[in-house]
């Protein structure tokens, strides 16, 4: 699996760019925006995701976790392929698809190229409760964040747990608010006190799966 890319950039059209890695070049899908923050002959780091099919090999590029993350989720979507994921990310960032989403607001999904009404409406239905880490903060709210992709990293690690992304996701935030600003650093420290606040079971993993999150 390759999950992500730092190189050269050596060629870009459209919504693809050919990243030259190690003397290989690697054409990545990308959203046009971010082609467009892309330069030939300036260094490039994106998060991937290989689609792997009988007859082809298809590699998408994001800017962040975050983007990587929604993309994955739509695509577990019945009806979203990684095309169509990708044309709703080149629409909206994972804050908007998450608010659409929240607000049953399935017509945001209607205006991407190639979803129709159902497909947009099992969007919202499938996603339900799944998005509550890429909310925004509401307007004028202060908001406290680890540094990055450090809360996304907890929340990945607890879901794989056994935990449901609704209370992983709870645990999370109550994590961030209960950590330092050195804790709220860290993927370690973070995952122990999110873990703690999970219950007793949390806290008995937290021995040794806080500790390899370190590593």
């Amino acid at each position: 699996m390759i999950s992500s890319l730092r190189g050269t950039v050596v060629d870009v059209a459209g919504a693809t760019a050919v990243i030259e890695v190690g003397g290989v070049g690697l054409s990545v899908a990308l959203t046009p925006q971010h082609v467009l923050s892309l330069r030939v002959g300036a260094e490039a780091s994106v998060r991937t995701a290989l689609i792997v099919r009988e007859d082809d090999l298809s590699l998408f590029g994001f800017r962040d976790a975050d983007e990587l993350a929604v993309f994955d989720l739509l695509r577990g979507v019945t009806g979203v392929g990684p095309k169509s994921a990708m044309g709703v990310l080149a629409a909206m960032s994972p804050a908007e698809v998450a608010t659409a989403v929240s607000r049953d607001d399935d017509g945001a999904f209607r205006k991407v190229s190639g979803i129709g009404p159902k497909t947009a409406k099992l969007i919202v239905v499938s996603l339900t409760d799944k998005l509550l880490a890429f909310q925004a903060a509401p307007a004028g709210a202060a908001r406290t964040m680890p540094a990055p992709s450090v809360d996304q990293d907890v929340l990945v690690a607890l879901v794989g747990l056994g935990w449901s992304e609704k209370v992983a996701a709870q645990a999370v935030d109550d994590a961030v608010a209960a950590a330092s600003e050195g804790e709220r650093a860290t993927v370690a420290a973070l995952l122990r006190i999110a873990l703690a606040r999970l219950g007793p079971a949390g806290a008995a993993q937290g021995a040794t799966t806080a500790s390899g999150a370190g590593r």
